[in-house]
Parts: structure tokens; C-alpha cells; sequence
């Protein structure tokens, strides 16, 4: 395994890859990239799936077989989706049963559209989970207010979980309380303690909102600071006496997971998150270029300890920048536009279904 990358995992920190493709999956370069640069999960969303279904023709077969069979729009999307990732997920088989289910997983996001619909959420949630056939896949619930009920809902009745869309400590907490209440709930009701989640905060957006807004100096501070809140926020909840009633009697910790970890400055060194924010017991979920450059020339710069960043966090607000209603504004911005992706992508997809269907006739 890279060296450089090696640095990160010693610390007790997972790598995981933010994209996904067909094409990685029919070349190998997945399985490559898992034993060289020590991957043990990845992440996708919308926009990795538009992006992938715009600028590729591996998907063809697949949707022309689909519309075939009568599917269209999300059905077809979803089933698509699934494929590539039960592949995805038996690639890191070995990582997850390593880890006695820790590690080792694959996320499928739910359909933007459900974002404050409660029930639908909780039932659909249910159902890709059952439609993927493999128990190492989280379903993504955005940690939006909305959402919030949705993932205490989805936790009791054992589906797992990766809250998305978290910008703030505070927006953390109530994300992972939900998953506390739903680990006490299935206790009350005699159920298994063990339901993996992770809570994946976005980091690198906070820079780009702010960097016409602040002085240099203050320049791509504000993500890290904001992960150092989150991170002594994480390391609190789970050292707190209702953690540790939870953990004797089985229950496993839910992870914190970095997302949004590509630079987005190009005067900022390209591995500015991963160096940043290497810390035991979390997640990196990193784009292939990051992941390169890192084991190319990264370095660790310090391991997150005991600075929860408001130091910093008081500074960006004597320059005039309201932290909290920036990050729920930010949350707002990336619902919306997962939400743009979404419709992106199913028009696409019914593009391809007409053009296919055009040119075999």
C-alpha cells in the first residue's frame, strides 16, 4: 500500500472514494486503486451519477435492457444504480467482514425529492436497502431538519445509515442524536443494538462561500475550523455517560466521515483537507485526484486533538461571517443541488432511453 496514504490509515483513519463508474468497475481500476491506495469504502450522490451517465456510453446496454423491460425514471435509474454498486460492495467484501462490520461499505443516496417527506423517506430507505441485496450499503438521509426524523425512523427499523448534507457541529449533534434514539428504541423494543451509520460533514463548500467575503489570511480556514468544532462535538457525545449506557449493552459507535475533501482553491495545496483533518476513528471520503496527489506528496500536518477551532471560528466572525446561518445556508444550497442533479439525471436518462430506442429502430 502507498506509503503516504499508509500515514493516514496507521492513525485509525478509513480512506474512501468519493465516485464511482462503471468504467472503474469493468477496468479494474477500483479493485487497483483498493490495493494500492488501501480504500476500504466509497461514497456516491446524484451529481457522481450524472456525471457518469452524461459522459459515458458503458451505461447503454443497460438502459436500453431496462426500458425494455418497462422500467423508466427513477425505477430504472435506481436499478442501474444498484448494480454498479453490489459490484462496488463485493469488491470491499473483505474489508467489511475484516472489520466485524465497521468498515467496508458503499453508499446509495435517496431520491432528493423525499427531502421532507418523513414516511416516504423511511419507506423508500427500506426498500433500497432490500433492493441492493447487500448488507454492506448505507442509505444516504440528508441531516436536514426535515430529514432528522426520517434517520431516527430508518435506524429502529435497521436500515443503515449515512446522513448527508451536515455543514455544522450543531447540525452534527442532531443528526447523531437521532441515531442515539433510534439505537434506545430498538433496545426498548428487544432489537439489536448494532446498526451501522456514519455522519458525513462537508467541509471544502465553506471555503468557497467565504473566500471574496474575508481577508487572505482567513482563506480556507473556515472548513477546518469547522471540522474541529464537529470533531470535539463527536468525540464529546461519544464519551458522554448515555453513550457508554448504550456501548455496554452492544451498540456501536456512528462514524464521523469527512466529505467535500477536494481542494477547490488552485492556490491551496491539493491536499489541504486530507492533511488537515487526519484524526482516528473517522472517515476521508476522497475524489480519485486528492487520493492521487496525497499518495503522490502528502503529508500529515497535525492529528486533530483537543483545538475545537473557535479561536478561528471568533475571527471569521469579527470579519462580519454569521457561521450559523451560513451552514444552514449551505445545506439549504446542497439539498438544492442534489436536487438539480436529480432532475438532470432522469432527463437523461430518458434522453438515452429515446435515443436508443430511436436508433435501433
Amino acid at each position: 500500500m502507498n506509503p503516504n496514504l499508509q500515514t493516514l490509515r496507521a492513525l485509525g483513519q478509513s480512506l474512501w472514494l468519493d465516485n464511482i463508474t462503471r468504467a472503474m468497475l469493468d477496468d479494474g481500476s477500483l479493485a487497483r486503486h483498493i490495493a494500492e491506495w488501501g480504500l476500504t469504502g466509497l461514497t456516491s450522490n446524484p451529481t457522481i451519477f450524472d456525471e457518469a451517465l452524461s459522459k459515458s456510453d458503458a451505461y447503454d446496454d443497460g438502459i436500453r435492457e431496462k426500458a425494455a423491460a418497462g422500467l423508466r425514471g427513477e425505477a430504472l435509474f435506481i436499478d442501474l444504480a444498484l448494480e454498479d454498486l453490489r459490484r462496488a460492495a463485493d469488491l470491499f467484501r473483505p474489508a467489511h467482514e475484516a472489520s466485524n462490520g465497521v468498515d467496508g461499505w458503499v453508499s446509495m443516496e435517496l431520491s432528493p425529492l423525499l427531502a421532507d417527506d418523513t414516511a416516504g423517506s423511511v419507506a423508500a430507505a427500506k426498500q433500497v436497502h432490500a433492493q441492493a441485496q447487500r448488507d454492506n450499503l448505507f442509505v444516504k438521509i440528508p441531516g436536514t431538519p426535515a430529514g432528522v426524523a426520517a434517520i431516527e425512523e430508518s435506524i429502529f427499523e435497521g436500515v443503515p445509515i449515512n446522513v448527508t448534507l451536515l455543514f455544522s457541529a450543531d447540525q452534527y449533534v442532531a443528526a447523531a442524536e437521532a441515531y442515539l434514539r433510534g439505537i434506545e428504541r430498538r433496545l426498548e423494543a428487544g432489537r439489536s443494538p448494532v446498526v451501522a451509520s456514519v455522519a458525513s460533514l462537508f467541509v471544502s463548500r465553506w471555503d468557497k462561500a467565504v473566500v471574496d467575503k474575508v481577508p487572505a489570511e482567513l482563506h480556507n480556514r473556515l472548513g477546518i475550523a469547522v471540522a474541529q468544532k464537529t470533531w470535539r462535538a463527536y468525540r464529546d457525545l461519544f464519551a458522554s455517560s448515555r453513550w457508554r449506557r448504550l456501548e455496554a449493552r452492544g451498540a456501536r459507535a456512528q462514524r464521523l466521515l469527512w466529505a467535500s475533501t477536494g481542494t477547490k482553491d488552485p492556490n491551496a495545496s491539493d491536499t489541504l483537507y486530507a492533511s488537515a483533518l487526519a484524526a482516528p476513528d473517522t472517515i476521508d471520503t476522497l475524489p480519485d485526484k486528492t487520493l492521487a496527489a496525497f499518495a503522490d506528496h502528502g503529508k500529515v500536518d497535525s492529528v486533530l486533538d483537543g483545538d475545537d477551532g473557535s479561536a478561528t471560528l471568533r475571527r471569521f466572525a469579527d470579519a462580519g461571517i454569521d457561521v450559523d446561518a451560513l451552514g444552514r445556508q449551505l445545506q439549504q444550497e446542497g439539498a438544492d443541488a442534489f436536487t438539480k442533479s436529480w432532475h438532470h439525471l432522469l432527463d437523461g436518462i430518458e434522453a438515452k432511453v429515446a435515443s436508443l430506442q430511436a436508433a435501433k429502430a
